[in-house]
């Protein structure tokens, strides 16, 4: 074990700083909810979540002004503890903050505070964290030494100090914003200044060092759900149906149905289980319940989809929450009264209004070859009756082989020579439809009607070179435009079939952030998966799961 550190100092009672610290709640990610943001004006919040074996305590924090220890020290844990050197810096400043200060002891000793962060750490697995725990024993050696003090060990309270910056980082900020950038994860991160966080609620006793508010409210849906398929998964009574059987339809009798019946009871798609063999109507409720929140076709059958759905390994869906425990971990604050929400993987737009969900739309995104991008931008201009400027790749690979074959190409397709571009004239069968929605990006990436209205049926809709197509594009119009003046529902009509482009420009542009998640809860408390269309789940995984 490490040798001890230890200085006592009593000095007269220092003026602290004074530092508040808030947090902005969003509902949820379909309710995509709950992150953090600074804000002076606000007190901490005080709320916390606790699961059934961890029992967080509340408060009791030290407020203590006499107790102080020499700043030289924190170097010094830095050099015996190289595991936790990257925190040194965030170290020196919240001591700074404390003008060094004890902040785990008090005039009795250790806060309860302590037990808890430690209680923490050893259920570092609950929140989907797989990373060893530096110097974990150590601490928990030092926090159970039956020795006592003669006063406050500075080896304990750096080490408590430390410790909590990892558990933090780890469960609140997520692997680097390096590493999201490689894995194609554009959207602004979000960034807590841990030191300036911890320093705020110590000063405010009766907050929680650990509040389920500096994560998105989705973050803890998913946890629960996490501890619900790990109890699951530990039964080993995941059994595998015989997909080879005819399809099981309302009315059909089997004893597979009984099977199937206590498995969707499990999931939560069935309220009772009443273990019949009959396919009966709450049956098939909760198969359509399931086909939902899988992305199947809600017919209520049991076909060849439904089962080799229902036969997934609890490990692959255990380790969909952690990949997606994950992505909510960056996901980003500080969103306007009104925003827009487009999940890739679910092909589903949703649009809020103060964090109240106003609709959803399907959406067609693009094809594996022509990934539509995760960022996030402001819709900034609607285009009626838009031309379609042919992007020069679809002008090199798709439109001038097309000419060459036929001069009569353009003619037939309503385009026409733009300078040395080809662009599509406004009209129904334009490639954007007749409206199209700008948020400026480098990515050319914009929202748009399209004359193709049967792709919006199909379960999975990606058909696109990257663009994101709406099946209700004039819902949109009026969406953004009620605030801006007389656009009316029949003005928006008029000018999306005047065939003649018209740009309005919104006086309140509004936020639209393009995200990839395979696994949420929806607004009615159902965990919903999705296939992981690019590919993206499994160099996630590598990073967090052990093997």
């Amino acid at each position: 074990m490490p040798g001890r550190i230890f200085s006592f100092t009593l000095v007269p009672m220092i003026h602290s700083y004074c530092r508040i610290f808030s947090f902005g709640i969003l509902l949820s990610f379909l309710a995509l909810s709950a992150c953090v943001h600074q804000d002076k004006k606000q007190p901490a919040v005080k709320t916390d979540t606790v699961s059934s074996k961890n029992q967080s305590i509340k408060g009791n924090f030290s407020d203590q002004q006499d107790l102080h220890f020499d700043s030289v020290l924190i170097r010094s844990f830095s050099l015996e503890f190289p595991l936790l050197k990257s925190y040194s810096a965030d170290l020196s400043q919240f001591y700074a903050y404390r003008n060094f200060r004890y902040a785990w002891y008090n005039k009795n000793g250790l806060v309860e505070q302590a037990s808890n962060l430690l209680d923490r750490l050893n259920n570092l697995d609950q929140e989907g964290i797989q990373a060893a725990v530096p110097y974990k024993d150590v601490l928990d050696s030092l926090l159970n030494d039956p020795m006592p003090a003669t006063g406050p060990d500075t080896h304990v309270e750096i080490l408590l100090t430390a410790e909590y910056f990892f558990y933090a980082d780890k469960v609140w900020n997520g692997i680097s914003e390096t590493k999201t950038t490689k894995l194609e994860w554009f959207l602004p991160r979000k960034k807590l200044n841990l030191p300036y966080m911890m320093d705020s609620l110590l000063n405010d006793t009766a907050a929680s060092l650990f509040s389920a508010s500096y994560s998105f409210r989705q973050y803890n849906l998913l946890k629960t759900e996490l501890l619900k398929y790990r109890h699951l998964d530990s039964t080993g009574s995941w059994t595998l149906f015989n997909s080879g059987l005819k399809k099981l339809k309302k009315q059909d009798s089997s004893e597979m149905i009984s099977e199937i019946r206590h498995r969707l009871y499990l999931l939560g798609d069935l309220a009772k289980d009443s273990r019949s063999n009959i396919f009966d109507d709450s049956l098939e409720a909760a198969v359509k319940s399931f086909q939902q929140r899988n992305g199947i076709f809600p017919d209520g059958v049991m076909g060849d989809g439904f089962i080799r759905e229902i036969n997934i390994p609890l490990r692959e869906k255990i380790s969909k929450l952690i990949i997606n425990m994950e992505r909510t971990r960056w996901i980003p604050i500080n969103l306007s009264q009104r925003y827009i929400i487009i999940n890739i993987p679910a092909f589903t737009l949703y649009a809020y209004d103060q964090d109240s969900l106003n609709f959803t739309m399907n959406v067609v995104v693009g094809k594996d070859v022509h990934k539509t991008v995760v960022f996030s931008g402001d819709i900034k201009y609607i285009v009626f009756s838009p031309y379609w400027n042919v992007p020069p790749s679809i002008m090199k690979n798709e439109i001038l082989p097309a000419i060459r074959k036929n001069p009569e190409y353009l003619k037939k397709n309503n385009m026409e020579w733009n300078g040395n571009s080809i662009r599509q004239k406004p009209g129904p069968a334009n490639s954007l439809g007749l409206v199209k929605f700008l948020f400026p990006n480098s990515y050319n990436i914009y929202l748009h009607d399209s004359p193709a209205k049967s792709l919006f049926g199909s379960q999975s809709r990606a058909f696109s070179h990257g663009c994101i197509r709406l099946a209700e594009p004039k819902k949109l119009a009026e969406y953004l435009l009620k605030d801006e003046g007389s656009w009316d529902v029949d003005k928006i009509n008029a000018a999306m079939h005047a065939g003649k482009e018209k740009y309005v420009t919104l006086k309140n542009p509004v936020p639209v952030f393009i995200g990839y998640l395979t696994a949420w809860v929806d607004g009615q408390g159902r965990l919903n998966f999705r296939k992981d269309i690019y590919n993206r789940d499994q160099p996630l995984e590598e990073l967090l799961i052990q093997k």
